[in-house]
Protein backbone atom coordinates (compact mmCIF):
# COMPACT_ATOMS: atom_id res chain seq x y z
CA UNK A 1 0.00 0.00 0.00
CA UNK A 2 2.84 2.40 0.88
CA UNK A 3 4.59 1.58 -2.41
CA UNK A 4 1.41 2.20 -4.41
CA UNK A 5 0.82 5.56 -2.66
CA UNK A 6 4.40 6.68 -3.31
CA UNK A 7 4.11 5.78 -6.98
CA UNK A 8 0.87 7.71 -7.22
CA UNK A 9 2.44 10.76 -5.59
CA UNK A 10 5.38 10.59 -8.01
CA UNK A 11 3.00 10.48 -10.97
CA UNK A 12 1.03 13.44 -9.59
CA UNK A 13 4.24 15.39 -9.08
CA UNK A 14 5.35 14.65 -12.64
CA UNK A 15 1.95 15.74 -13.97
CA UNK A 16 2.09 18.99 -12.02
CA UNK A 17 5.60 19.68 -13.32
CA UNK A 18 4.49 19.00 -16.87
CA UNK A 19 1.49 21.31 -16.54
CA UNK A 20 3.73 24.03 -15.11
CA UNK A 21 6.12 23.69 -18.04
CA UNK A 22 3.23 23.91 -20.51
CA UNK A 23 1.86 26.98 -18.74
CA UNK A 24 5.26 28.67 -18.91
CA UNK A 25 5.53 27.87 -22.62
CA UNK A 26 2.03 29.18 -23.32
CA UNK A 27 2.75 32.32 -21.31
CA UNK A 28 5.89 32.95 -23.30
CA UNK A 29 4.03 32.40 -26.57
CA UNK A 30 1.23 34.76 -25.50
CA UNK A 31 3.67 37.48 -24.52
CA UNK A 32 5.56 37.07 -27.79
CA UNK A 33 2.32 37.35 -29.75
CA UNK A 34 1.30 40.45 -27.82
CA UNK A 35 4.58 42.10 -28.77
CA UNK A 36 4.24 41.26 -32.46
CA UNK A 37 2.27 43.17 -35.06
CA UNK A 38 -0.22 41.23 -37.18
CA UNK A 39 2.16 41.79 -40.09
CA UNK A 40 4.96 39.94 -38.28
CA UNK A 41 7.11 42.84 -37.05
CA UNK A 42 7.80 43.81 -33.47
CA UNK A 43 5.17 46.02 -31.89
CA UNK A 44 6.44 49.47 -30.99
CA UNK A 45 6.64 50.87 -27.51
CA UNK A 46 4.34 53.88 -27.39
CA UNK A 47 5.85 56.80 -25.49
CA UNK A 48 3.43 59.53 -24.36
CA UNK A 49 4.79 62.98 -23.52
CA UNK A 50 2.57 65.46 -21.67
CA UNK A 51 2.58 69.21 -22.09
CA UNK A 52 2.50 72.28 -19.87
CA UNK A 53 0.33 72.59 -16.76
CA UNK A 54 -0.21 68.82 -16.79
CA UNK A 55 1.45 65.52 -15.93
CA UNK A 56 1.42 61.94 -17.22
CA UNK A 57 -2.02 61.30 -15.70
CA UNK A 58 -3.54 63.39 -18.50
CA UNK A 59 -2.92 60.34 -20.73
CA UNK A 60 -4.76 57.88 -18.45
CA UNK A 61 -7.75 57.18 -20.71
CA UNK A 62 -5.55 56.91 -23.79
CA UNK A 63 -3.09 54.61 -22.01
CA UNK A 64 -5.88 52.27 -20.96
CA UNK A 65 -7.12 51.95 -24.53
CA UNK A 66 -3.65 51.35 -25.97
CA UNK A 67 -2.83 48.74 -23.34
CA UNK A 68 -6.11 46.99 -24.13
CA UNK A 69 -4.82 46.74 -27.69
CA UNK A 70 -1.76 44.91 -26.40
CA UNK A 71 0.80 47.71 -26.65
CA UNK A 72 3.53 48.52 -24.18
CA UNK A 73 2.91 52.13 -23.14
CA UNK A 74 5.09 54.45 -21.07
CA UNK A 75 4.53 58.07 -20.08
CA UNK A 76 7.77 59.51 -18.67
CA UNK A 77 7.70 62.88 -16.93
CA UNK A 78 8.29 65.96 -19.02
CA UNK A 79 10.41 68.22 -16.82
CA UNK A 80 8.94 71.42 -18.38
CA UNK A 81 12.19 73.36 -18.03
CA UNK A 82 12.57 74.30 -21.70
CA UNK A 83 13.19 72.56 -25.05
CA UNK A 84 16.93 72.17 -24.48
CA UNK A 85 16.79 70.45 -21.08
CA UNK A 86 13.53 68.58 -21.65
CA UNK A 87 14.57 67.19 -25.03
CA UNK A 88 17.93 66.03 -23.69
CA UNK A 89 16.21 64.19 -20.86
CA UNK A 90 13.70 62.49 -23.17
CA UNK A 91 16.43 61.57 -25.67
CA UNK A 92 18.32 59.81 -22.86
CA UNK A 93 15.14 58.03 -21.78
CA UNK A 94 14.48 56.79 -25.32
CA UNK A 95 17.95 55.27 -25.44
CA UNK A 96 16.91 52.87 -22.67
CA UNK A 97 14.11 51.38 -24.79
CA UNK A 98 14.60 48.48 -27.17
CA UNK A 99 12.86 48.07 -30.50
CA UNK A 100 10.66 50.47 -32.47
CA UNK A 101 9.09 53.51 -30.81
CA UNK A 102 6.05 55.61 -31.59
CA UNK A 103 6.54 58.98 -29.92
CA UNK A 104 3.43 60.96 -29.01
CA UNK A 105 3.21 64.50 -27.64
CA UNK A 106 0.57 66.90 -26.39
CA UNK A 107 0.90 70.69 -26.62
CA UNK A 108 4.37 71.94 -25.60
CA UNK A 109 5.48 68.31 -25.67
CA UNK A 110 5.67 68.77 -29.44
CA UNK A 111 8.81 70.86 -28.95
CA UNK A 112 10.29 68.10 -26.84
CA UNK A 113 9.70 65.15 -29.18
CA UNK A 114 10.67 67.18 -32.24
CA UNK A 115 14.17 67.53 -30.79
CA UNK A 116 14.50 64.31 -28.77
CA UNK A 117 13.75 62.00 -31.70
CA UNK A 118 16.34 63.51 -34.05
CA UNK A 119 19.02 60.95 -34.85
CA UNK A 120 17.28 58.06 -33.07
CA UNK A 121 16.65 55.29 -35.65
CA UNK A 122 14.24 53.47 -33.32
CA UNK A 123 11.65 56.26 -33.49
CA UNK A 124 9.42 55.23 -36.38
CA UNK A 125 6.55 57.72 -36.04
CA UNK A 126 5.76 61.04 -34.38
CA UNK A 127 2.23 61.89 -33.27
CA UNK A 128 1.26 65.44 -32.33
CA UNK A 129 -1.95 65.96 -30.32
CA UNK A 130 -3.15 69.61 -30.07
CA UNK A 131 0.51 70.37 -30.40
CA UNK A 132 3.38 72.49 -31.63
CA UNK A 133 5.35 71.19 -34.62
CA UNK A 134 8.19 73.70 -34.56
CA UNK A 135 10.75 74.26 -37.30
CA UNK A 136 14.43 74.86 -36.68
CA UNK A 137 15.15 78.11 -34.85
CA UNK A 138 11.55 78.85 -33.83
CA UNK A 139 10.42 79.68 -30.30
CA UNK A 140 7.11 79.17 -28.57
CA UNK A 141 6.65 82.90 -28.10
CA UNK A 142 7.21 83.61 -31.79
CA UNK A 143 4.79 80.91 -32.90
CA UNK A 144 2.03 82.10 -30.56
CA UNK A 145 2.46 85.80 -31.37
CA UNK A 146 -0.56 87.01 -33.31
CA UNK A 147 -2.16 83.54 -33.27
CA UNK A 148 -5.09 84.50 -31.07
CA UNK A 149 -4.04 82.22 -28.22
CA UNK A 150 -5.84 82.67 -24.90
CA UNK A 151 -2.58 82.18 -22.99
CA UNK A 152 -1.00 85.58 -22.43
CA UNK A 153 0.51 87.54 -19.55
CA UNK A 154 -2.88 88.03 -17.94
CA UNK A 155 -3.32 84.24 -17.79
CA UNK A 156 -0.15 83.55 -15.85
CA UNK A 157 0.88 83.60 -12.23
CA UNK A 158 4.67 83.98 -12.18
CA UNK A 159 6.63 82.35 -9.36
CA UNK A 160 10.34 83.29 -9.27
CA UNK A 161 12.84 80.72 -8.03
CA UNK A 162 16.61 80.52 -7.85
CA UNK A 163 17.55 80.27 -11.50
CA UNK A 164 14.34 81.17 -13.27
CA UNK A 165 10.61 81.78 -13.22
CA UNK A 166 7.80 79.23 -13.13
CA UNK A 167 4.47 80.03 -14.75
CA UNK A 168 1.10 78.73 -13.52
CA UNK A 169 -2.28 79.26 -15.14
CA UNK A 170 -4.83 81.29 -13.18
CA UNK A 171 -8.26 79.84 -12.48
CA UNK A 172 -10.30 83.05 -12.59
CA UNK A 173 -10.77 85.24 -15.62
CA UNK A 174 -8.38 88.17 -15.86
CA UNK A 175 -9.16 90.14 -19.00
CA UNK A 176 -8.29 89.36 -21.74
CA UNK A 177 -7.72 85.88 -20.25
CA UNK A 178 -11.15 84.17 -20.09
CA UNK A 179 -10.27 81.87 -17.21
CA UNK A 180 -8.91 78.32 -16.91
CA UNK A 181 -12.04 76.47 -18.02
CA UNK A 182 -12.73 78.58 -21.09
CA UNK A 183 -9.10 78.80 -22.15
CA UNK A 184 -7.24 75.63 -21.24
CA UNK A 185 -9.91 73.13 -20.19
CA UNK A 186 -12.88 73.95 -22.42
CA UNK A 187 -15.00 70.86 -22.80
CA UNK A 188 -13.87 69.40 -19.46
CA UNK A 189 -16.44 69.04 -16.66
CA UNK A 190 -16.03 71.61 -13.89
CA UNK A 191 -15.06 69.12 -11.16
CA UNK A 192 -12.50 67.44 -13.40
CA UNK A 193 -11.15 70.84 -14.48
CA UNK A 194 -10.76 71.86 -10.83
CA UNK A 195 -8.66 68.74 -10.16
CA UNK A 196 -6.49 69.40 -13.21
CA UNK A 197 -6.00 73.00 -12.12
CA UNK A 198 -5.05 72.03 -8.58
CA UNK A 199 -2.42 69.55 -9.77
CA UNK A 200 -0.95 71.58 -12.63
CA UNK A 201 2.82 71.46 -13.07
CA UNK A 202 4.38 74.82 -13.90
CA UNK A 203 5.99 75.78 -17.18
CA UNK A 204 9.38 77.43 -16.99
CA UNK A 205 9.46 80.80 -18.72
CA UNK A 206 12.50 79.57 -20.68
CA UNK A 207 10.17 77.38 -22.72
CA UNK A 208 8.93 80.36 -24.65
CA UNK A 209 12.33 81.76 -25.59
CA UNK A 210 14.60 78.77 -26.26
CA UNK A 211 14.97 77.99 -29.96
CA UNK A 212 14.07 74.70 -31.54
CA UNK A 213 16.79 72.48 -32.97
CA UNK A 214 16.82 70.25 -36.05
CA UNK A 215 13.25 68.93 -36.34
CA UNK A 216 12.81 65.16 -36.36
CA UNK A 217 9.69 65.44 -38.53
CA UNK A 218 11.95 66.10 -41.51
CA UNK A 219 12.97 62.44 -41.54
CA UNK A 220 10.31 60.65 -39.44
CA UNK A 221 6.66 60.24 -40.57
CA UNK A 222 4.30 62.37 -38.49
CA UNK A 223 0.63 62.58 -37.61
CA UNK A 224 -1.27 65.57 -36.24
CA UNK A 225 -4.63 65.72 -34.50
CA UNK A 226 -6.08 69.23 -34.37
CA UNK A 227 -8.85 70.25 -32.01
CA UNK A 228 -11.24 72.60 -33.79
CA UNK A 229 -12.06 74.36 -30.48
CA UNK A 230 -8.48 74.71 -29.23
CA UNK A 231 -7.90 78.18 -27.77
CA UNK A 232 -4.35 77.55 -26.50
CA UNK A 233 -2.72 76.62 -29.81
CA UNK A 234 -5.37 77.82 -32.27
CA UNK A 235 -6.33 75.45 -35.11
CA UNK A 236 -4.97 77.78 -37.78
CA UNK A 237 -1.51 77.69 -36.24
CA UNK A 238 -1.61 73.93 -35.75
CA UNK A 239 -2.72 73.43 -39.33
CA UNK A 240 0.07 75.60 -40.74
CA UNK A 241 2.73 73.80 -38.71
CA UNK A 242 1.29 70.36 -39.57
CA UNK A 243 1.18 71.03 -43.31
CA UNK A 244 4.73 72.35 -43.25
CA UNK A 245 5.85 69.16 -41.52
CA UNK A 246 4.04 66.96 -44.04
CA UNK A 247 1.98 65.42 -41.25
CA UNK A 248 -1.09 63.28 -41.79
CA UNK A 249 -3.76 65.58 -40.40
CA UNK A 250 -6.96 64.68 -38.55
CA UNK A 251 -9.49 66.93 -36.86
CA UNK A 252 -11.64 66.49 -33.77
CA UNK A 253 -14.31 68.71 -32.28
CA UNK A 254 -12.55 69.37 -28.99
CA UNK A 255 -10.60 71.97 -27.08
CA UNK A 256 -6.95 71.81 -26.09
CA UNK A 257 -7.41 68.68 -23.96
CA UNK A 258 -8.70 66.21 -26.54
CA UNK A 259 -6.59 63.50 -24.88
CA UNK A 260 -9.01 63.85 -21.93
CA UNK A 261 -12.29 64.74 -23.65
CA UNK A 262 -11.87 62.60 -26.80
CA UNK A 263 -9.48 59.76 -25.84
CA UNK A 264 -11.01 57.37 -28.36
CA UNK A 265 -10.21 59.68 -31.27
CA UNK A 266 -6.68 60.29 -29.95
CA UNK A 267 -6.13 56.55 -29.59
CA UNK A 268 -7.21 55.89 -33.18
CA UNK A 269 -4.69 58.40 -34.51
CA UNK A 270 -1.91 56.78 -32.47
CA UNK A 271 -2.90 53.31 -33.67
CA UNK A 272 -2.77 54.54 -37.27
CA UNK A 273 0.77 55.74 -36.64
CA UNK A 274 1.85 52.35 -35.32
CA UNK A 275 1.36 50.98 -38.82
CA UNK A 276 4.49 52.92 -39.84
CA UNK A 277 6.56 50.53 -37.74
CA UNK A 278 5.52 47.39 -39.63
Amino acid sequence: MFIQTSALLRRVAMLVASLAAIAMLLGHTTRSAANTQSGGGARPTIVLVHGDWADASSWTSVMRRLENEGFTVVAPPNTLRGPIEDSAYLASYLQTLQGPIVLVAHSYGGFVITNAATGNPNVKALVYIDSFLPAQGETGAELLAGSGTCVNESALNAVPFDGGVDLYLRWAANSPYPGYRKCFANGVARKKAAILFAGQRPAAAAQFTERNGQPAWKTIPSWSLIGSLDHVIPPGLQSAMSKRAGARISHVRAGHLSLITQPGVVTRVILAATQATR
